[in-house]
């Protein structure tokens, strides 16, 4: 789009943050807006004097570049919201799968942060025509980008296609708004002496304790029980304090109100946020890039659309089962029961995520809503052959309307074709592993990014080398006067 093209509205917009911001004119050449959030507009600008550029040009996907993204965050977010998401990109500039903070400006209430400009494709525009092998790419960029986050022990909490900006020409994405972003905390059960009524008493009242976190270490006895309440029911106790919680209410609440935080996007929230489990930890994350993988695999976005975290617990009870979402319920203190809803099951699907992916898949075939050079049909033949045809121990080419295969497997092409669907059926059967490691209900037993990583789903990738390294960019041989003014980015106060 030309300047020209520009609306008008959004010039204005533009020129005002010119006023606003003294000597911005001078540095950079706003272009045209390119995203607005709760918190924040988002510019698409040209780095005049190319210092930005240079500086991090290992983060620019275009050799030679100029373009950034020029972040105006909001006045109505809190100094603190804004000194931490600024910060936490300071922290994570060392990886290019993760947009670095380049600079940043404060004039009075107005802050701007400039981050690279990165030339990417609307998830919407390519979830459905992805391929297996496009599948794989996303999720090895995705998960490199979580694995270098996680391991400075941060927590993204808004995981979703797009905070993850990716070009699928160039198989390249990076990880980019950190405004919900917090440090995990340090849940030390070490810290609780084993013998200590006392201590485990101090420990269960502070605010961020979650049952799930001492539920495999011998704390678990008469003299500290937990509490679960089903049908009405006090089946296990955890009130230090000694009130009877079956006889009524009682006149003064010693129970501690349970606080959690639930930052994030509806339909991504792992179960622990849902029922505000206060022990979270990077494994939310995970969690938000199985949803993702779900609608890459059942060509579906978005798939989960509640708008309550009741809602969201019942569209999990359809896939899952009402059972398994009780037994994870209870890992958190909690009950749960379901009553009078039809089409929920005591266990879901009973070859769980295959079958519902087939099952959406199978829909849209049925009605014909995939075109026929869909790469859909990849995935539900390999599903209909895995779920429904158990006999068969090699894959088979689809079959067209006539019974016979749809390519010949003779010839001297066959070899390849042969190999090719081969690879295709493994790389499914691998990519399923995957989904059911990342949708683990029970964040202990849900795979971290860097366990992920080395799936068997990402052979090729770890065999070829494929850069995996963090990599260091020009701001380490910045000179002292550069460092000095990069130190700046830092001193904006909270």
């Amino acid at each position: 789009m030309s300047h020209e093209d520009v609306p008008r509205e959004i010039k204005d917009e533009m020129e005002q943050l010119y006023e606003d911001i003294e000597g911005l004119r001078d540095e950079y050449l706003l272009l045209d807006k390119i995203g607005e959030g709760t918190f924040s507009s988002v510019y698409k600008a040209e780095d005049i004097k190319g210092k930005v550029s240079q500086r991090y040009n290992s983060h620019f996907w275009t050799p030679g570049s100029r373009y950034v993204a020029l972040k105006k965050i909001y006045v109505t977010s809190s100094p603190q919201r804004i000194y931490n998401e600024l910060n936490l990109l300071y922290m994570l500039t060392g990886c290019t799968r993760v947009a670095p903070l380049c600079d940043a400006t404060r004039v009075r209430d107005q802050v701007i942060a400039i981050l690279p400009y990165y030339p990417h494709e609307e998830f919407r525009n390519f979830y459905r025509d992805l391929p297996i092998k496009g599948i794989k790419m996303y999720l090895w960029e995705m998960l490199q980008a979580l694995s270098f986050v996680h391991s400075k022990g941060i927590m993204h909490r808004d995981i979703k296609p797009t905070n993850f900006l990716y070009n699928p020409e160039i198989g390249r994405g990076v990880l980019v708004d950190f405004g919900l972003a917090e440090m995990q905390p340090d849940y030390d059960r070490n810290e609780v002496e084993e013998d200590s009524l006392a201590s485990i008493r101090d420990w269960r009242s502070h605010e961020q304790f979650c049952p799930c976190i001492v539920r495999d270490t011998n704390k678990q006895n008469a003299s500290s029980p937990m509490v679960t309440i089903q049908n009405g029911k006090v089946v296990h106790l955890n009130n230090v304090n000694g009130v009877d919680l079956s006889k009524g209410y009682p006149k003064n609440e010693t129970r501690r109100i349970k606080r959690a935080n639930r930052a994030g996007t509806r339909g991504f929230r792992a179960p622990e946020v849902l029922m505000k489990c206060g022990s979270q930890t990077t494994k939310i994350d995970i969690w938000s890039v199985g949803v993702i993988l779900l609608s890459l695999l059942s060509r579906r976005f978005p798939l989960f659309q509640s708008m309550d975290d009741t809602d969201s617990l019942l569209e999990l009870c359809t896939i899952f089962g009402w059972k398994k979402i009780r037994k994870c319920a209870a890992l958190h203190g909690l009950g749960f029961e379901v009553s009078g809803l039809r089409h929920l099951s005591e266990n879901g699907f009973p070859n769980g995520l295959k079958e519902f992916v087939h099952k959406l898949l199978d829909k849209e075939c049925t009605v014909g809503t995939f075109p026929d050079y869909s790469i859909a049909f990849e995935t539900h033949e390999y599903l209909s052959q895995e779920l429904y045809d158990k006999r068969s121990i090699e894959p088979k080419l689809p079959r067209s309307t006539s019974g016979e295969p749809t390519m010949n497997t003779e010839g001297p092409h066959g070899y390849e074709l042969k190999k090719y669907q081969e690879e295709i059926w493994s790389d499914h059967y691998w990519c399923f592993q995957v989904l059911e490691q990342c949708l683990e209900f029970d964040p202990q037993k849900r795979s971290s990014a860097s366990e992920l990583l080395q799936s068997a789903f990402f052979n090729e990738l770890n065999e070829a080398d494929v850069y995996t390294d963090v990599e260091t960019t020009d701001e380490d041989q910045m000179s002292e006067e550069d460092q000095a003014v990069d130190n700046d980015l830092l001193l904006i106060p909270g």
